[in-house]
């Protein structure tokens, strides 16, 4: 039904207004009787062999939702109904702020992705708070950045100002220094600048009674030597794991009007690249931490690629727009098959 009824029409109209309006019903529907309950039974799929034990949290399967989708913790829940095993939550930074000038959202249809120029926008990490209070059972990841007007000379304290924030109700972490839409926030991908903030941020939960992981999330355009540095750091720094990847400055092979669209491209095209950068930093490290796979991650087909490069959980972002919420339950279902 999603992709002959639903999705054309959807696809009629401007992304991020769908993307509200999506919201909106997901919400509404949620809220009659015995709806949730429906979704849960049409969507969920629950085994044992689909649950895995990844930096000391139990995930009820490895399918998650990316950052981006849900930034204000507004729907984690309704969301959940859709058989995610997590979802994370963000980006958010310590001030709320409008993100980029609109029109900052683009389907490139012909070659199943989007780009974004967001830019950050969210209501601030106080505001998702005062949601996540009323979580009950589903696994939520932090991810957190820094505003725009704050220089990267700053940018420590709006990360520190987020984790001390979330703290108390969220399930692990994500630094976000690889969108590609804050003005110079990827220089803090560099050694030195990185090495400091995930150090203080390390330092501040190694003091906490009970500490929650941090994970590093980066881009896809970095080096093999920049891959290298980050493999340094985190083993160094002693973090929990990387996600990879965020967005793509890459247009190699596109199709699409909108190609030439500033912004991060995400979807079908970002898969190879996706899939490399795990691969290579499962080799380099040795296996010494874990790394959740994302980008270009559609189908079955795709998920187990990226499992097999060396992942221990993937998210779904772009391939939830495309494909819709049977995604999640068909690649359960192919990951539960598989182990059988």
């Amino acid at each position: 039904m999603y992709h002959r009824l639903i999705k054309p029409i959807l696809f009629l109209f401007d992304p991020e207004k769908v993307h509200y309006f999506s919201f909106f019903m997901i919400k509404l529907l949620s809220a009659i009787p015995g709806v949730p309950a429906i979704i849960r039974a049409l969507y969920q799929v629950k085994h044992p062999s689909l649950e895995r034990e990844v930096f000391g949290l139990k995930f009820p399967n490895p399918v998650g939702l990316a950052a981006g989708f849900d930034k204000n913790a507004v729907l984690y829940k309704q969301l959940s109904n859709f058989g995610f095993g997590f979802i994370e939550i963000g980006t958010l930074t310590p001030k709320g702020q409008p993100g980029n000038p609109k029109k900052r959202l683009f389907r490139l249809i012909e070659d199943q992705a989007i780009i974004n120029r967001l830019g950050f926008n969210n209501e601030g990490v106080d505001d998702a708070v005062k949601r996540l209070k009323k979580n009950k059972n589903v696994l939520i990841g932090g991810n957190i950045g820094k505003n725009k007007v704050t220089p990267n000379e700053e940018a420590v304290n709006d990360y520190i100002y987020c984790f001390n924030a979330l703290f108390d109700d969220v399930d692990y972490f994500v630094v976000n220094v690889s969108s590609p839409n804050t003005p110079n926030l990827r220089a803090l991908q560099d050694k030195e600048p990185l090495t400091h903030l995930l150090a203080t941020l390390k330092g501040l939960n190694d003091n906490k009674e009970h500490p929650k992981p941090i994970l590093l999330k980066i881009a896809p355009d970095l080096t093999n030597e920049q891959l290298i540095d980050i493999v340094d750091i985190v083993t160094s720094v002693k973090i929990d794991g990387v996600i990879a990847t965020n967005t793509t400055l890459s247009r190699d092979g596109l199709q699409s009007a909108h190609k030439t669209e500033a912004g991060g491209l995400s979807g079908k095209p970002l898969s190879k690249r996706s899939t490399e950068v795990i691969r290579f930093l499962v080799k380099e490290s040795k296996n010494a931490f874990p790394v959740i796979g994302v980008g270009g991650i559609h189908t079955p087909e795709d998920a187990i690629e990226k499992l097999d490069a060396g992942a221990a959980l993937i998210q779904l972002y772009t391939g939830f727009v495309y494909e819709g919420p049977a995604a999640v339950r068909n690649i359960n279902r192919a990951l539960l098959k598989r182990s059988r």
